[in-house]
């Protein structure tokens, strides 16, 4: 059994940087309740459950995270089995804590495991996620860590698949955050359990040459000390420790031990960035330094807000070291990345740089939503995450020496609209270190890029989407024509409106008085008349349908069912008779309502906190990760009770559709309980909740809508 945190400890912890008595209050009832709703359950190694919050929790303490931070850290299971809680959990903590609570259970209830499209899939979620509020996935990020220290406890298969899929997708993310402290030690654990062989051979490699490397180490620092001190300089100065799996990366291309440099390593605090440069000053005019392993992360931060200055020298005895040269704060941005913001929010300037550069790292992530919605194929958005948000970038200059960061590949169209969408619409040519250059040039580091612009231009080309490399200016290209298109849409659609109401010799006054306006938005659940008009103006709705809303002497029989059972409440089932839990008589039986099972279905039973057994499709994607919570259960021989389905209707027109569903739904016994219309650009889609007896019946009124010859297909869906 692993060493126990106690509360105190991490209070303790907490206490050096949060000091407002309603936070710590917070806090101690974030404690309070994790410990209650977790009280009796274990953790494989045999701990209380309660062990892992406070871990997870004193590892974000660690990282000064704020209290929202710390707070869903404790609570960040407390919704895992269902959100029956979720109201108590916002009058207690608020949305801002539950909302990061519910995007740590969505991240935890994805298989990263298996198939290429469950993968796709986890990148999707999880980086969009990250998009909305960055303390999800370091709250993540901090229950993956603890999870890894004691990944002693699981199976050699499940340590190997735990520890590919922590270096395959968490890294990455902790990488491009500069979340260094996370990514070594994850990195560190990873290769423990992927390779173990390799693992202890280098350990034991570093072992050998340990007392000797501390030498060495220890003579240099002696050394470079008495040069910063003739000086008068502030520093502090320590050995720095090589990881293991970035020396197992150095070994792995080839190298051998001898020729990793920087297994001899200094790392050198100064309170401010001249300083930085004094010190590499000074430092070069005593030893001879590499030329070609000097790096400027100052000057040129690298993508994840990293900043130091790197340099290679013969130190003394000829020993080859690496030094880092850095001050506090860039060392907390180096070991925290983002998260670092916490430590320094007292400083105001320092503050608002730092959340600027915040800003600018998770634009690529926020870019993602847009991604999302531009309805690519999962191949297609995992191909732009590798490429945007997991890869290598170059930095680019405007002409007044501010630095841009883009993904290799990128253009001038991609560096215009990354400086402002106003650029970006009004670029007529680009200009690259004095040269005028073509709009699809592949940038390269250290250009001086200038854009021209010109305001009398009508907008972009769309010939440019082919010729930007980034989501971001594709996205924003397509975002003018988008406009445009809907300026004429509106202007289409009031139009068409007019001429109707022309048409039926209706008073436009009469028809457009504000109760009349009010009632048709009202009825179509739109925001406003411009929604209307793009409606009416893509033929999305029949322009008689409006006017009769107002005048509803003619209205259809269609929109007569329409009105009858749109939206219509669906009510809970007492199922308690039809199905039969093994082993248990009296007990409170509920259907799910993400897979909606009905009698025929093969189905399982998942055992929820105080709310009895929830029953689901044994399909269910719901329930794939909770073996230890599920029962068996079967329906019972005769069923007395109809159960609603979900199913999704494609069809090519809407005329008379309803008509026919109705016709169909009462030849067959079965119960409309609610339609809703989902808006889509090609065809005509609604969503049907049935009451049905069972899953035959089901299937044969499925196959009897799938043969009208208007509709595209029926398939049973769940939410």
């Amino acid at each position: 059994m692993n060493q126990q945190l106690t509360y105190q400890q991490l209070k303790d912890r907490i206490d050096n940087y949060i000091t407002n008595a309603d936070d710590l209050k917070l806090i101690d009832n974030a404690f309070r309740y994790a410990y209650d709703f977790h009280e009796g359950e274990k953790r494989l190694t045999g701990d209380d459950y309660i062990q892992h919050l406070l871990n997870v929790a004193y590892i974000l303490a660690e990282i000064n995270a704020d209290t929202a931070t710390i707070c869903a850290g404790l609570l960040h299971d407390v919704l895992e089995e269902s959100d029956d809680n979720k109201e108590e959990l916002v009058d207690l903590f608020g949305e801002t804590i539950v909302n990061i609570i519910e995007g740590v259970t969505k991240i935890n209830k994805l298989n990263f495991n298996g198939d290429k499209k469950a993968i796709i899939e986890s990148h999707r979620k999880i980086l969009v996620g990250l998009s909305e509020d960055v303390r999800v996935i370091i709250v993540k990020l901090a229950d993956r860590l603890h999870n890894m220290r004691t990944l002693w406890v699981l199976s050699p298969k499940s340590q190997k698949e735990k520890a590919n899929e922590t270096l395959d997708i968490l890294v990455p993310i902790a990488s491009r955050l500069g979340m260094n402290t996370f990514k070594s030690e994850l990195e560190d654990l990873s290769l423990r359990y992927s390779k173990p062989d390799t693992y202890f051979y280098i350990v034991e490699k570093l072992n050998q040459t340990r007392n000797e490397r501390d030498l060495e180490v220890n003579k240099m620092i002696d050394a470079v000390s008495k040069i910063l001190d003739q000086e008068g300089i502030d520093y502090k100065i320590k050995g720095r420790a090589k990881s293991i799996y970035s020396i197992y990366k150095k070994l792995d291309k080839g190298k051998s031990f001898n020729d990793i440099y920087d297994l001899l390593a200094l790392r050198i605090y100064v309170s401010k960035e001249h300083e930085c440069y004094q010190v590499l000053g000074l430092i070069h005019s005593k030893f001879k330094h590499m030329p070609k392993r000097f790096k400027d992360y100052i000057a040129m931060p690298k993508s994840n807000m990293y900043q130091s200055l790197h340099t290679t020298v013969f130190g003394v005895d000829e020993h080859i070291f690496e030094i880092q040269i850095r001050t506090y704060e860039m060392d907390q941005i180096a070991e925290h990345g983002i998260a670092s913001h916490w430590s320094y929010k007292e400083h105001g300037s320092t503050k608002a740089d730092l959340q600027n550069a915040m800003e600018q790292k998770l634009q690529f992530f926020r870019s993602l939503i847009e991604i999302k919605n531009d309805n690519n194929s999962d191949e297609e958005f995992v191909k732009t995450v590798q490429n945007e948000v997991l890869r290598e970038n170059v930095y680019v200059f405007t002409p007044k020496g501010d630095v841009i960061e883009l993904p290799v590949g990128s253009t001038p169209i991609d560096f215009a609209y990354r400086v402002h969408s106003g650029v970006g619409d009004k670029m007529v040519g680009a200009i690259v270190n004095g040269s005028i250059v073509t709009l699809d040039y592949v940038l390269q580091n250290n250009d001086i890029v200038k854009i021209n612009t010109n305001k009398n231009s009508v907008g972009p080309s769309k010939e440019w989407i082919n010729m930007a490399y980034t989501s971001q200016a594709k996205s924003k290209i397509k975002a003018f024509f988008n406009k445009t298109q809907k300026e004429d849409y509106v202007k289409l659609g009031e139009e068409v409106l007019i001429r109707e109401v022309k048409k039926r010799k209706i008073p436009l006054a009469e028809f457009f008085a504000s109760n009349n306006i009010n009632k048709i938005l009202e009825e179509l659940k739109y925001k406003d008349q411009t929604e209307l008009y793009v409606n009416l103006g893509n033929n999305k709705i029949p322009v008689g349908s409006v006017i009769n809303i107002v005048y509803n002497d003619n209205i259809s029989k269609e929109d007569l069912i329409l009105k009858r059972v749109i939206n219509s409440e669906v009510k809970e089932i007492n199922s308690k008779d039809d199905i039969i839990v093994e082993g248990i008589d009296r007990i409170k039986v509920n259907i799910a309502s993400c897979c909606k099972p009905i009698p025929g279905d093969e189905i399982v039973g998942y055992i929820t906190k105080g709310h009895g057994i929830t029953i689901h499709r044994s399909i269910c994607p719901n329930i794939t990760d909770n073996e230890e919570r599920l029962i068996s259960v079967h329906w019972n021989k005769v069923t007395t009770k109809k159960y609603p389905a979900l199913l999704l209707v494609h069809a090519m027109e809407s005329k008379n559709l309803l008509l026919d569903i109705i016709a169909h739904s009462s030849n067959s016994d079965i119960t409309i309980q609610s339609i809703n219309a989902i808006n889509s650009s090609d065809n005509f889609m609604y969503e049907i909740t049935v009451l049905i007896n069972d899953l035959v019946n089901l299937n044969k009124f499925i196959n009897e809508l799938t043969s009208l010859s208007n509709i595209i297909n029926v398939e049973r869906i769940i939410k």
